[in-house]
């Protein structure tokens, strides 16, 4: 069977309504009636708090590990709103975590879906200098690429360009021929599949509310509550809450900051006769100026093809839509005052990303800037994702992975490692993240 046909079939599986019901069943719907203890829980089901449980359970197969999820299914938010690239590491400063744990989470990633059949594309990425003042970024970034130990990059000319994308147009571009694409969400239920083998338990439609403190039991101190009675005990607390970070710090008593803000992505769809345009992933070169990376094209593991995303705010945390306003979320962003140093920092910058959402044509004209070919009428609009972007109260965004454990913040915040920042490449690098957070928690807690 060819890989084409081989991932058709397996993507109209997963996305039957039928197969998601099945998937659902694997869940257990949380209630007191199945009150239990556990060494470890981790609170999150996105990609890199499920990669973390199943490493944990792989290492420590004596501890008796449980994922909460607050969706009725894993990777809900992030992990199953994203463009689905696996990333090489080129643009993430030499030295970051970044940079250091997306390069080794690509070969990682790599291994786990041949190890277990999972359909993906080596696909390659260009980075395409259209522009004379874009070709000495473009080096810089081969540079970083080359000092982050990515594998066989290149730097093409025109002719180049052509041969491995004959309707892109460039005057040099920086080829990755190792990044690739596959479907994030199917690997993270993968993930869940080997951590629920290795003996782990996950119970989505578990919103965490607030923690305690428990008075009877010394052995498994915390206690994770919903907005009800319900509840699980736990000796230590992994916390991969995403969009929701902060706010489940905070909850344990810890720093509320690094402040998380939503950005969502809107990203436009290739009409399909005309999807021959794109072979593999075209990026720009980034704009320094600006926080945000810019247009891209991406191909999808279904066939079809992503193109952008834009980059506007969402009034809610997990607001996939202009239409999706939180009035309690809006005012937290609005008064915070890192959001606000932010928004004048780059008025001009978010300004014209609202019209690029609001007229179309302007999302194309961005794009053309790459294919000259493409016309209004090849695209319609599609998807869209929301970003945890990582804020701190001076306005700057936070590049880089943030984790820590606040020993001083009283029983239940010293028990808690959290996952404050893991935004793309997290997904790469879900494996490699789940090494470093299975050796912190090691040194942390005793495990």
């Amino acid at each position: 069977m060819t890989q084409k046909i081989l991932t058709t079939k397996v993507l109209k599986l997963f996305t039957s309504e039928t197969v998601s019901r099945a998937y659902l069943s694997n869940y257990a719907q949380y209630s007191t009636k199945n009150r239990s203890q556990y060494d470890v829980v981790v609170i999150g089901g996105g990609i890199v708090g499920v990669a973390s449980a199943r490493e944990l359970a792989l290492r420590y197969p004596k501890l008796k590990i449980a994922v909460v999820e607050k969706e009725k299914k894993l990777a809900y938010h992030q992990s199953g709103h994203n463009s689905g690239v696996i990333h090489a590491g080129i643009y993430y400063k030499p030295g970051s975590l970044k940079a250091k744990l997306c390069v080794e989470g690509l070969n990682l990633t790599y291994d786990y879906l041949n190890a277990k059949g999972i359909p993906y594309k080596k696909c390659g990425k260009l980075i395409v200098a259209v522009e004379e003042r874009e070709i000495q970024p473009l080096e810089d970034l081969y540079r970083r690429g080359l000092a982050n130990n990515v594998r066989d990059l290149e730097m093409i000319d025109e002719d180049e360009i052509y041969k491995k994308e004959p309707h892109c147009e460039g005057l040099q571009a920086l080829w990755s021929p190792h990044t690739g694409i596959v479907d994030w969400a199917f690997v993270t239920e993968n993930y869940a599949k080997d951590f629920k083998e290795s003996g782990g338990t996950i119970f989505c439609d578990f919103e965490v509310k607030k923690f305690k403190e428990s008075r009877d039991d010394t052995d498994y101190p915390v206690v994770v509550c919903t907005s009800g009675d319900e509840s699980i005990r736990a000796k230590y607390v992994l916390a991969c809450c995403g969009l929701q970070s902060d706010l489940v710090a905070k909850l344990s008593g810890c720093s509320p900051n690094p402040k998380i803000i939503p950005f969502r992505g809107e990203y436009l769809i290739l009409a399909p006769a005309r999807r021959y345009l794109v072979r593999g992933n075209i990026y720009p070169v980034p704009d320094p100026r600006f926080p945000f990376l810019g247009v891209h094209f991406t191909p999808r593991m279904d066939g079809s093809v992503l193109l952008g995303p834009n980059a506007v705010l969402s009034f809610q945390r997990e607001g996939y839509k202009w239409s999706d306003i939180n009035l309690k979320d809006l005012a937290e962003i609005i008064s915070y005052p890192g959001f606000r140093q932010m928004a004048m920092r780059y008025a001009k910058f978010g300004f014209k990303e609202m019209l690029r959402s609001w007229f179309m044509p302007l999302q194309v004209n961005e794009l053309a800037r790459y294919i000259p070919e493409l016309i209004d009428a090849d695209v319609m609009r599609g998807p869209s994702g929301v970003r945890a972007q990582a804020m701190e109260v001076d306005g700057s965004l936070i590049e880089d992975f943030v984790f820590d454990c606040q020993q001083t913040k009283g029983l239940v915040g010293s028990r808690v490692l959290h996952c404050r920042n893991a935004p793309s490449p997290g997904a790469t690098s879900s494996l490699a993240i789940a090494k470093m957070i299975a050796d912190r928690m090691a040194t942390e807690f005793n495990l």
